[in-house]
């Protein structure tokens, strides 16, 4: 499995179509490297001219903002945006919606425009365009997933349709959760809460979510982010169901179906 960097790419002179964001989760956090490493494999076997940053990649910024350190993001952003501009990078696909909001939405005020684009839809992207082929013998066929919308793709990027039409290319038995798509309960972890402990209250509200996605009968819930991945399995774990329910990205589903 190989992820050139682009500094590797552009000493010989070459181009990627696309740079991925790794982002802090899928670097450091071993269950979210998971989904780095299936969604590079997707990559590979699709034959995207694709490259990382490497080293050179840093926090967007994201947490830093939102629990209120602006000077930080400023500080983040800008190294961000220089080493990107550098580089002259037109094309960002990341796995992680808050890096996608952050890049997308709040990089163009400090000089960085991209055209950012979240996994989702770009494996909704490869299968129209025929790149990915999931066979009808793949091991979701008909089994029961539900999707869990992550807020900073759903309510603040109105990506609704992507997540579920990858879902629905597995020829699953896709099952809503009674909050879903605009109304979707948010797991508990965007706005820098992953980050600290939950206010008193009568339950965790990760919690509050995995029942309502245990309820559906699914023995997959699909999600599109590493933070709701945390959240959830924490939510399922909690309920000691984790043997009969799978947390799983949208990615690692993808690339399972294709036996890659």
């Amino acid at each position: 499995m190989t992820a050139p960097t682009l500094a590797e790419l552009t000493a010989k002179g070459e181009t990627p179509e696309i740079v991925f964001w790794v982002g802090c989760a899928g670097s450091f956090d071993d269950r979210a490297k998971r989904v780095t490493k299936a969604f590079v494999k997707i990559l590979n076997a699709t034959q995207t001219r694709f490259a990382v940053l490497g080293n050179e990649e840093t926090c967007t910024g994201d947490p830093a903002r939102r629990a209120g350190n602006e000077f930080l993001f400023q500080m983040q952003a800008i190294n961000n945006i220089q080493i990107l501009n550098g580089y002259g990078v037109k094309k960002i696909v990341t796995a992680c919606p808050h890096c996608f909001n952050t890049i997308k939405n709040e990089y163009p005020e400090l000089g960085g425009t991209y055209e950012v684009i979240h996994h989702a839809t770009y494996l909704q992207q490869l299968i129209n365009e025929g790149k990915i082929k999931l066979t009808d013998t793949n091991s979701f066929k008909g089994k029961k997933i539900t999707y869990h919308d992550s807020c900073y793709l759903g309510r603040a990027n109105n990506i609704y349709e992507a997540p579920r039409q990858v879902l629905q290319a597995l020829d699953a038995d896709l099952v809503e959760m009674k909050r879903c798509r605009t109304t979707g309960l948010c797991c508990g972890a965007g706005g820098a809460q992953m980050f600290k402990e939950p206010e008193k209250g009568n339950k965790d509200i990760n919690i509050e979510r995995a029942e309502e996605a245990l309820t559906t009968g699914a023995t997959t819930i699909a999600v599109a982010c590493p933070f709701c991945m945390t959240m959830l399995t924490d939510g399922v774990k909690n309920k000691e169901k984790e043997a009969e329910v799978k947390v799983k990205d949208l990615a690692e589903l993808i690339a399972e179906a294709q036996g890659l």
